[in-house]
């Protein structure tokens, strides 16, 4: 089905990403993957091209252009790469380091680190997941206790995209005993502080390219201004950016599910079986034509949900929507692809076997999919007893 999302400053921006994945990301992308880490080289020629900050304004180094297809069309050209990995990593940048400094920090704070951060020269992570809590973000045990003209912030974290590289850390802490909302805030943590640790570069199934790791925060004196936003409110804050984080999740597994589906397309008619091409069986015609549909229906949806989001009417619940079904869509068409390659699908010469590894975090990162039914679950109650 023809989509009517891109103007033509947007199918230029597009071949800008093409040229700029197959010159920095295509040549070097597998040794990365066996490294397990992206070289910083990367980030740096990302933000020479201007594809890091596109959002930020111009008086902090970037694009000035807070419009989510721009973002859109990278994870489109990343996926159709299979750089799932170096996706991953510009998305924590992008999608949710840059948008909290942007919307809550100060202008020093900007001036601080929102141009290292458009340049790639600065690498950012959000830090809220700990050992024991993930989704239960009200268990925390971080702590940041006020003291004289700053905080001490003391605890770990783990699961941390770009962990490795970061230089800063929006850090997620508890700053008052009490089991409220109320009692948490948002620190930025400059990784040269004293008492900041890295942990193991933790070992993943999929993303292999993307560094992820363990930080600990031991005793760290943070100056005062090292809050962000406001103090308390670190929960409010979190719960009002999550439709864009959730978001930028759904649209890297339809991104990707479109380029499985298109290696599949490829593959199942150049690959022969009893004197015929695969796709000429109706079950693979079969499959793929299920497989071409859910995608057109999953774009109508995405492309409705951008614009939401550009006119800031994404609700948190149809934020969560989107989130499940996409990922839960982009598991189904990776196993179909995988299914359809054969055993070449289960060879990781072949993008398909990474991208089906790559698949498997979306449901769970981001908030759990049965968090996301919850959401939407408890939305359909408030709304069904208020009718009543």
């Amino acid at each position: 089905m023809q989509r009517d999302t891109y103007d033509s400053d947007h199918e230029d921006f597009r071949q800008a990403v093409r040229a700029f994945i197959a010159r920095d990301v295509q040549p070097h992308h597998g040794r990365w993957e066996n490294e397990g880490l992206i070289e910083r080289s990367a980030w740096e020629a990302a933000g020479q091209q201007g594809l890091i900050g596109i959002a930020v304004p111009e008086e902090f180094g970037g694009g000035g252009t807070p419009d989510f297809r721009y973002r859109l069309i990278i994870m489109e050209e990343m996926a159709a790469a299979a750089a799932n990995s170096f996706n991953a990593g510009l998305s924590v940048q992008d999608d949710l380091v840059i948008p909290y400094l942007v919307d809550l920090g100060s202008q020093e704070q900007k001036a601080r680190w929102l141009p290292g951060l458009c340049t790639g020269t600065r690498i950012g992570s959000l830090a809220m997941t700990e050992p024991g809590t993930g989704s239960d973000l009200r268990s925390i045990r971080t702590t940041a206790v006020s003291s004289g003209d700053g905080w001490i912030l003391d605890g770990q974290k783990t699961f941390i995209t770009n962990g490795m590289h970061a230089d800063v850390v929006i850090v997620f802490a508890r700053t008052n005993p009490d089991p409220s909302n109320a009692a948490f805030s948002l620190f930025l943590v400059d990784t040269l502080s004293e008492g900041f640790r890295r942990g193991r570069k933790l070992e993943k199934v999929g993303l292999r390219g993307n560094d992820t790791a363990e930080l600990y925060f031991d005793q760290i004196h943070l100056p005062r201004e090292a809050l962000l936003g406001v103090e308390g409110e670190g929960f409010t804050h979190l719960m009002d950016r999550l439709p864009r984080e959730r978001l930028a999740i759904a649209a890297t597994s339809l991104a990707a599910s479109s380029a499985a589906f298109e290696w599949t397309k490829t593959y199942c008619f150049e690959r022969k079986a009893f004197g015929r091409p695969v796709g000429d069986f109706q079950n693979t015609r079969f499959t793929l034509a299920e497989i071409a549909t859910e995608l057109d229906l999953g774009w109508a949806f995405l492309d409705r949900a951008v614009h939401l989001l550009n006119a800031e009417e994404l609700s948190a619940v149809d934020a969560a929507k989107a989130k499940w079904w996409m990922t839960a869509l982009h598991q189904r068409v990776v196993d179909h692809c995988v299914q359809l390659h054969g055993g070449y699908g289960y060879m990781l010469e072949y993008p398909i076997a990474r991208a089906f590894l790559d698949a498997r975090i979306q449901p769970i990162y981001g908030g759990t999919n049965e968090i996301m039914k919850e959401i939407i679950g408890r939305d359909i109650a408030d709304r069904t007893r208020s009718q009543v």
